[in-house]
């Protein structure tokens, strides 16, 4: 019932720029944390941002001063806008979300299917 879909990655040449957007929807009580993380194949996923509901943010080191997280709420939205990209930013970015479908509920994180970004050398 939930549905986390990623949008804006691609290709793009080093120092370049790319705006990733993922809305979720579906049945939403309401939503706490959302981030992106990224995976390389044959590594494991790791962080690259994260967002509270109320606005406080963490990044990794490998991003921060080059990506910045930002999120609307009104639209159940988290973006990624990332600058001065480099070839070890390659990866599938996956967005996320914790969230409750109900009151009631507990909290789970939930995920998109992914969107590929690419930088050449």
């Amino acid at each position: 019932q939930v549905q986390l879909v990623e949008s804006g990655g691609g290709l793009v040449q080093t120092g370049g720029s790319l705006r990733l957007s993922c809305a979720a929807s579906g049945s939403i009580f309401s939503i706490n944390a959302m981030g992106w993380y990224r995976q390389v194949p044959g590594k494991q996923r790791e962080l690259v941002a994260t967002i509270a509901n109320g606005g406080s943010t963490n990044y990794a080191d490998s991003v921060k001063g080059r990506f910045t997280i930002s999120r609307d709420n009104a639209k159940n939205t988290v973006y990624l806008q990332m600058n001065s990209l480099k070839p070890e930013d390659t990866a599938v970015y996956y967005c996320n979300a914790d969230l409750k479908k109900t009151s009631w509920s507990s909290v789970f994180r939930y995920w998109g299917q992914g969107t590929q970004v690419t930088v050449s050398s």
